[in-house]
């Protein structure tokens, strides 16, 4: 194993289109399961210049900056067995516009504004966002944090039978925020 991948946060997720965001209010609520204030959140995607959408995601770092009440946060995550099993750094920048500038000298280019209403909860060791995405509508995601030896895909399989547990219709997707923005984005232009 590569030291970046020993040190790296796996972060795994699961994300699910919510048509009936009072349905899975409810169920939450059943569950006891608290979501925090709503918070605006401020998306600049980053892709490696070489890379194109259609591309495989997989092994290729993307970044992202996020503003969230005035802090901005760095992220850089590299897709393992998907593009929702990633290997993530993260860290908090002072200056936004720097870093912009460092992730473009060091070859990166950016992809995709993504602004969202984010509410957080935690369900068990489960880390659960609600989202009202600009564009593309709501959407819930869980997410876990393993370890190196765990198999993403496998904890995506158990992320995935916690959400249907809740016995609200949603439909699940594989795609990042950043390929559904783009989708969107291009479907209203006509492309």
């Amino acid at each position: 194993m590569r030291t970046d991948e020993a040190s790296a946060i796996h972060e795994i997720e699961v994300k699910y289109h919510v048509s009936d965001g009072q349905a899975l209010m409810t169920a939450l609520e059943q569950r006891g399961i608290t979501l925090s204030p709503p918070v605006r959140q401020d998306d600049q995607a980053y892709a490696p210049a070489s890379w194109r959408y259609g591309m495989s995601k997989i092994g290729v770092p993307f970044a992202r900056l996020r503003t969230e009440d005035g802090r901005h946060l760095f992220t850089l995550k590299r897709p393992v067995d998907n593009e929702l099993a990633c290997l993530e750094h993260e860290t908090f920048v002072a200056d936004r516009e720097q870093m912009h500038s460092a992730l473009l000298a060091m070859g990166f280019a950016p992809t995709v504004r993504i602004a969202k209403i984010r509410r957080t909860a935690c369900w068990g060791e489960v880390s659960l966002c609600l989202d009202a995405v600009d564009g593309i509508g709501a959407f819930v995601e869980l997410e876990r944090l393993i370890g190196a030896e765990e198999s993403g895909e496998e904890v995506q399989h158990r992320l995935d039978l916690l959400v249907r547990s809740l016995g609200v219709r949603m439909e699940r997707t594989t795609e990042t925020y950043d390929s559904l923005v783009r989708a969107a984005m291009l479907a209203a232009s006509g492309c």
